[in-house]
């Protein structure tokens, strides 16, 4: 079975056991657990946990996707296109980061141990975490589907309250109002502690308003 049809029928028997009852939140972060359960042979099964932390979603324009680092060469060419047509047209974007903590092997079935995982949680009134029945050569894609599954969940709501706050505006530079907001919390940050400057350039170039705050940034730097 070639790569392409391996990672098909993975996806295709993915089962999402217990969405969080939480959908992200659009102002801060979200940190929710995860278990990945998989069968490794008959009554023996395979329970991967940890946490996946959701960002807090920002706001941002093809221009800004052009110069973010992690994209793959197709993925850049198809941002690149959109960026030419519609430089400016708001959109929201996720990041995520995986914490994984343990890995255990259960001698029970994977039907036995998602039962045991469901009751446990549900007696922990448990809202910030999920069960995920994957397969074990590909249970890191569950995992990024159930990620999927979280932004497509949050995505409506989230743009809805960006829109109700004015935050989607875009201003002359082609920079939404929430951007302007995040450089500015940035600007705090990097006033407190001069190692997190990197961290600022990076997001001021990438939407190209490096000159329009330079003056700025380098004061930060004076007398110090």
């Amino acid at each position: 079975m070639e790569m392409d049809d391996r990672i098909r029928y993975a996806v295709e028997r993915t089962e999402l056991i217990r969405p969080p009852q939480q959908k992200l939140a659009t102002f801060g972060s979200t940190t929710l657990s995860y278990y990945v359960v998989t069968g490794l042979a008959e009554n023996i099964s395979v329970i991967r946990d940890g946490k996946v932390v959701a960002e807090r979603p920002r706001i941002v324009t093809p221009s800004y996707l052009v110069n973010v680092e992690g994209f793959s060469e197709s993925a850049r060419k198809y941002i690149t296109m959109m960026a030419d047509e519609h430089p400016h047209d708001p959109g929201v974007f996720y990041t995520y980061k995986n914490e994984p903590k343990d890995m255990n092997v259960i001698s029970e079935s994977v039907s036995q141990v998602i039962g045991k995982l469901d009751t446990r949680l549900e007696e922990e009134k448990n809202t910030l975490s999920t069960i995920i029945k994957g397969v074990e050569e590909f249970w890191d894609v569950s995992l990024l589907m159930f990620m999927y599954h979280l932004t497509r969940n949050a995505v409506s709501s989230n743009v809805a309250e960006f829109h109700r706050r004015g935050l989607l505006d875009i201003d002359s530079s082609g920079v939404p109002k929430d951007a302007r907001i995040h450089i500015e919390e940035l600007f705090d940050q990097v006033a407190r502690d001069l190692s997190r400057a990197p961290k600022l350039v990076a997001e001021l170039n990438r939407w190209g308003v490096f000159p329009e705050y330079q003056d700025r940034f380098f004061t930060l730097f004076r007398g110090r």
